[in-house]
């Protein structure tokens, strides 16, 4: 096999003279270090470290290591004056400067430029005044198809859960002589617990199914970029956008997605404004308030929540960027964005469930044990005849008092959002034991009747699976009514509880609590091995005070205005 002789290329990499001058300097310097010298070309090193690239020096001991940061020290002090936090981004201009040289001479380039449909849908996608509108519109799509597709199989799985599931619990602890403690533990604690939060699992598929398309499409890179023009103001550019987005799944990827941007103030910031992103665990409570109290416009309402903490983590990210974070280099949003492809519906199914099932799986597990565990001190005191009465009871009574200006200041809204710092999924199932309680169950002793019952799960998913295309068409056919006889989804237990305990403005309080306030332990965590505990105490004091004053505002604004 013969070689080719290896030749200097025709227009030779170099940089700005004062940038030149320094990396001679400290390729001298790292010359007079062995251990170095022997590893690495100096010249490069010198570049690299230039660049930022100090991890290179990890491995030398520690007076090497100590002579090498001197001598970078010196020479970036130097640079200083000149460059500020900007030397990187000039040594990189010098290289796009020699690839563009290369280019011009090796590739001939047309005469007029060949312009594609993925160019002209990246003109309007990408545009500088349509872009955020287009992206508010494909969220408001989003969340207008998990209300609406998802409805049907919540009347479905509440159905079933109501009816046969409980039914056969029953029976099954009638067999077995079980005593009332127990009948009660299992049904009104374990059943109506998780059963609760399972009725949302078609909600949590279908959001994570859209924002999969939007991902795997090649649209959320667009996104990131339209939004970098909007979020610089925050201190953070595009790069921060992702984990945010993210942040509608679950805020722990989203914390450790921060990884992805170079510079730390900017991964600080963005980490410390993921928690108001609202997460997948939200939207149950964001379902169940706004099917029992607006049920004409529960899209509408849903796509708000998640709009106003947009909007709650700009203003924070706002007045942080000013402060906390005055005076900070952020760094430069660089993104290389996918081309346009249609995503695989196998692709598609099996991000969807891999997320969902993990909700599946917390429900059969933490929400199960905290279930049951809110059960026990629901009636602990043992025997305790109002619930009111219990520790739990007394404990969320004795908080009560500090969202009363919010317009929930109850005992049982106090105790949902208590449990709701474990995991938000809780709130819903805390709700169904305090609000409902043994409402929930069927007549006790009820006789089960087989046929009746295969004909609610089996015949009743036939049917939700026919009203769901039928919603998926009307949703993405806007303006025109194709099926006029499309009902409301079947009203559920918990839903009427609620909408004797909060009226409308209370409601919206309570939801825009429960978009901003505490996030759950797992992410709590996760900001701790990221940013470190004092940050993640800013955080916690954060997601305390802002949720409180916005949730306040919102009700007594309302109030003012008439409104409740």
């Amino acid at each position: 096999m013969s070689t080719l002789p290896l030749s200097q290329p025709a227009t030779p990499l170099r940089y700005e003279q004062l940038i030149e001058g320094e990396i001679a300097a400290l390729a001298g310097q790292i010359n007079a270090i062995p251990a170095l010298a022997t590893r690495y070309p100096p010249r490069w090193l010198a570049i690299q470290l230039l660049e930022g690239e100090e991890a290179l020096l990890d491995e030398l001991g520690a007076p090497e290591r100590a002579l090498a940061m001197t001598a970078l020290g010196t020479s970036r002090a130097r640079l200083a004056g000149e460059y500020g936090d900007e030397l990187d981004l000039v040594i990189a201009e010098a290289r796009y400067r020699l690839a563009r040289a290369v280019v011009a001479r090796a590739v001939a380039q047309p005469a007029t430029r060949t312009v594609t449909i993925a160019d002209r849908i990246d003109h309007l996608t990408t545009h500088r005044i349509l872009g955020i509108p287009i992206f508010l519109a494909l969220m408001y799509l989003v969340f207008n198809l998990v209300q609406n597709v998802s409805a049907p199989y919540l009347s479905w799985i509440n159905a079933v859960i109501a009816g046969p599931i409980t039914r056969w619990a029953e029976a099954l602890l009638a067999l077995a002589a079980a005593p009332a403690w127990l009948r009660s533990l299992v049904i009104d604690g374990a059943i109506a617990g998780v059963g609760g939060v399972l009725v949302f699992v078609p909600g949590l598929l279908v959001l994570y199914f859209t924002l999969a398309v939007l991902e795997e499409s090649g649209y959320l890179a667009r996104a990131a970029f339209v939004m970098d023009r909007a979020i610089s103001a925050l201190g953070m550019h595009g790069k921060s956008f992702i984990p945010m987005i993210l942040g509608f799944g679950c805020n722990v990827p989203a914390i450790y997605a921060t990884r992805t941007i170079e510079s730390r103030p900017a991964r600080v910031l963005t980490g410390l404004l993921i928690p108001f992103m609202s997460c997948s665990a939200r939207l149950p409570v964001y379902v169940i308030f706004a099917l029992a109290l607006f049920p004409q416009r529960a899209d509408t309402v849903i796509w708000a929540m998640y709009l106003v903490g947009i909007v709650v983590a700009a203003t924070v990210g706002i007045v942080l960027a000013h402060t906390v974070f005055r005076g900070a280099s952020h760094g430069a949003f660089v993104l290389e964005l996918p081309p346009y492809r249609l995503p695989s519906l196998w692709g598609l199914w099996s991000h969807a469930w891999r997320h969902t099932s993990g909700f599946v799986r917390k429900a059969g597990t933490v929400i199960l044990l905290a279930s049951v565990t809110l059960w026990l001190l629901l009636h602990l005191p043992w025997g305790v005849a109002e619930q009111r009465d219990s520790y739990f009871g007394r404990l969320s009574a004795g908080l009560a008092p500090v969202f009363a200006p919010a317009g929930f200041g109850t005992w049982e809204a106090t105790g949902s959002l208590l449990t709701g710092v474990m995991s938000k999924e809780i709130v819903v199932a805390t709700m169904a034991q305090v609000y409902v309680g043994e409402t929930a169950a069927g007549p006790a002793g009820a006789t089960p009747s087989l046929a009746a019952d295969l004909q609610t799960i089996v015949g009743g998913f036939g049917a939700a699976t026919l009203e769901a295309g039928k919603q998926l068409l009307e949703v993405l056919t806007p303006g025109v009514t194709l099926f006029p006889s499309a009902g409301a989804p079947e009203d559920t237990a918990l839903s009427a509880a609620l909408r004797g305990a909060f009226t409308p403005l209370a409601g919206i309080a309570f939801m825009l609590f429960v978009l901003l306030y505490v996030p759950c332990i797992s992410t709590i965590a996760a900001q701790t091995h990221e940013l470190g505990w004092r940050w993640m105490m800013l955080s916690l004091a954060l997601t305390l005070a802002v949720p409180w004053a916005v949730a306040t505002l919102a009700y007594q604004l309302g109030r003012m205005a008439g409104l409740g």
